[in-house]
């Protein structure tokens, strides 16, 4: 008698909490279909079609576009030059700079070595060119030498 009173306030329990947490996940319509009521970052709430059994995952909602993802040019020049400006260009599928970008420095799948940057489309190492010291244009002045990144160093 005692195992048959903990089963069923187990069993009472776990209806409760299942009840509690369908009400926050969403409501049901007239229609009984499943309209969420939870949203994702400031994107909106999740719509579904009329008559739809199943819930939409939050990550497949439309309208959110990941500021991290990659803009897809697929070879197409116009698509850089509108979303990047003049200097972008299409490489590996992906809008780049090919004055500053140090895996298509140049040209498309150029990379620089590891001590080295791209500046002007060009790899040079900040620790020692003269052009490019310590940055990306910063001259040294007539006579000084380029130093671990600093004019005259010594």
């Amino acid at each position: 008698m005692e195992a048959a009173k903990i089963f069923v306030t187990i069993a009472l329990t776990y209806a409760v909490t299942i009840a509690l947490a369908m009400k926050t996940i969403g409501a049901v319509a007239e229609d009984n279909s499943l309209i969420p009521s939870t949203t994702f970052r400031d994107a909106g709430p999740l719509v579904l079609p009329m008559g739809s059994p199943k819930r939409v995952s939050r990550f497949l909602q439309q309208g959110y576009r990941n500021p991290r993802a990659a803009d897809h040019c697929h070879k197409d020049e116009e698509v850089c030059y509108v979303l990047e400006g003049a200097t972008s260009t299409c490489c590996n599928n992906k809008c780049v700079f090919l004055a500053t970008d140090d895996h298509n420095c140049g040209a498309c799948k150029r990379k620089c070595k590891f001590t080295q940057v791209c500046c002007r489309g060009e790899c040079v190492d900040v620790a020692f060119d003269k052009r490019h010291c310590g940055a990306c244009n910063h001259r040294c002045n007539r006579g000084e030498y380029c130093v671990y990144g600093m004019c005259n160093y010594a």
